[in-house]
């Protein structure tokens, strides 16, 4: 039975994974909030600090996101919707705070002929070609 069992798209990561350079102070002071049981360990910290600053300057930020006209969250475009776009003689002006991904069956001459810029504030997934397809086209 499991082998029937088909996944209709590929699950994205939820996240993505940095490097973090920081001084040796710095990094005593969070060691030392995890040991009194402030934060579970450093990556709790980190995101509860990120966290914090992204809602301390919250109204800023949802003042840039109008005012650039961006995408907030995770945005998907598929095939279809790159060739309607193609169709329609209508290029795509993609500016996405967050995740934009295009569906891995979407070959580069169709991503070139669908899509006038790409701009996005997080990650970007598409395929290797696409990627190299779009890469004057992308800021």
């Amino acid at each position: 039975m499991a082998d029937k069992v088909h996944d209709l798209r590929p699950r994205l990561p939820d996240s993505e994974k940095i490097t973090l350079n920081l001084g040796f102070v710095d990094l005593g002071h969070i060691d030392l909030m995890v040991r009194d049981g402030f934060y579970a360990n450093r990556a709790d910290f980190i995101r509860t600090a990120v966290r914090n600053q992204i809602e301390r300057q919250g109204e800023a930020v949802r003042q840039s996101v109008s005012r650039k006209q961006l995408s907030l969250g995770l945005t998907h475009y598929t095939k279809q919707a790159l060739e309607a776009a193609r169709d329609a003689g209508a290029p795509l002006h993609i500016q996405v705070l967050g995740l934009a991904s295009i569906a891995l069956d979407v070959t580069p001459e169709l991503a070139r002929a669908a899509i006038a810029s790409v701009e996005v504030l997080g990650a970007f997934q598409a395929s290797p070609a696409v990627k190299a397809a779009l890469a004057d086209r992308t800021s």
